[in-house]
């Protein structure tokens, strides 16, 4: 069952850019990890704003490609701290995981078909 539409998915987005963007600040990541989450807030938001769904204001990328990339991530994230080596119970590790799976949830409940889209505008 599919409970995210595209009107939520975009708002949940710019949220997403946001804890991307603080995340360094909030749970004082340094280093590559600060990197990797600013770098990670601007490839979401370039995402967003290029997206044609309301949140998007370029709107050049369907929507049903939009989730492409957002799956790629969210696994990535999930895996990061082994592939960087980031240690049991860093706050990296902690904050990669959790914002994997997070991003995973959205994806699996987002309705990618676009549905409903031409009266969301």
């Amino acid at each position: 069952m599919k409970l995210i539409d595209a009107r939520l998915h975009g708002v949940l987005d710019y949220v997403a850019v946001a804890i991307f963007a603080l995340a360094p600040f909030l749970f004082g990541l340094g280093g590559t990890p600060a990197l990797i989450c600013w770098g990670l807030a601007i490839v979401h938001l370039l995402l967003t704003i290029f997206t044609k769904y309301p949140a998007g204001i370029i709107r050049v990328i369907p929507f049903v490609s939009h989730g492409a990339p957002e799956i790629v991530i969210s696994v990535g994230l999930v895996f990061s701290p082994w592939m960087f080596g980031y240690a049991p119970g860093s706050p990296a590790r902690h904050f990669f995981v959790a914002a994997g799976a997070a991003l995973f949830i959205v994806w699996l409940l987002t309705d990618y078909s676009g549905r409903g889209l031409d009266r969301a505008k």
